[in-house]
């Protein structure tokens, strides 16, 4: 794919790129794919996607209590917990505002782990990354943003959550689709939005303007960024999905970057 050759223009030390279909069809590949980037926050989807193998195997429901009080499973996955951004203090009611919470998904982990007895990046490790052969991921530490991988084993990632295996096909569309509509908040780099659409642990586009994908983009894209410069979307319109890592903080350079990008590898597909 021509659209990939981008990634070499990007403003960054190193970067990678892949782009894959829902058969695990990868349509092309930039860079060097196997070199393992820190993820920062397109590890929530990674621990979302654990969550939910969790709740499908009865381990946890996602109407049960979690976090502060009148919060749910659901509310944390959803950044709706009430939760602030870093720091593990309560700024809102649950289900009013979309609250962007790292220390949301903490306290996620922590619960998932008290109820499997299994630390969580150990139980990410066996509910997601070893079944999908995603040897090169890892989580030592923080569930909303600690996490390691690469392009080649992200690009298995994307194609399970367009076609999964590992979780009913009814339990990811629950996951991709808006939860607590018409819940505003700030998008992170993007300011706020009204409405801020999130479904469980991925971000829903929607018509939010300004945005990291393109133009192009169905408003079914899903997905997230991260800090590190790193992204992850799905856009089940177009039936493709890409991955692209880098080493740089994310910035003003990847706001510009970003979105062509994302139109020339849809025009291409």
């Amino acid at each position: 794919m021509q659209s990939l050759a981008l990634i070499e223009n990007w403003p960054v030390p190193t970067a990678a790129a892949a782009v894959v279909r829902a058969d695990g069809t990868v349509l092309g590949t930039r860079g060097p794919t196997a070199h393992r980037f820190p993820l920062a926050s397109v590890t929530k989807p990674l621990a979302a996607y654990a969550a939910l193998v969790a709740y499908e195997e009865g381990a946890i429901e996602l109407e049960e209590p979690a976090g502060p009080e009148g919060s749910t499973v659901r509310h944390l996955l959803a950044h709706t917990s009430g939760l602030a951004f870093d720091e593990h203090k309560t700024t809102s009611e649950p289900g009013t505002r979309r609250l962007y919470s790292n220390a949301g998904f903490e306290v996620l982990g922590d619960h998932i782990a008290k109820a499997t007895d299994i630390p969580f990046g150990e139980y990410l490790r066996q509910a997601v990354l070893e079944p999908l052969g995603m040897t090169r991921t890892a989580l030592d530490g923080s569930p909303a943003k600690d996490g390691v991988s690469t392009v080649d084993d992200l690009v298995r990632f994307a194609a399970e959550v367009q076609a999964p295996r590992l979780l009913d096909p009814r339990t990811v569309a629950e996951a991709m689709t808006v939860q607590y509509p018409g819940t505003k908040g700030v998008l992170p780099g993007y300011g706020h939005q009204n409405p801020n659409d999130w479904g469980l642990g991925f971000e829903i586009r929607d018509h939010k303007s300004p945005h990291w994908t393109g133009s192009s983009s169905s408003p079914r894209t899903f997905g997230h960024f991260g800090q590190s410069g790193t992204f992850l979307w799905v856009d089940p319109d177009a039936g493709v999905a890409a991955v692209a890592l880098t080493d740089r903080a994310f910035g003003p350079w990847a706001a510009e970057v970003w979105p062509p990008f994302t139109d020339a590898v849809l025009a291409e597909v």
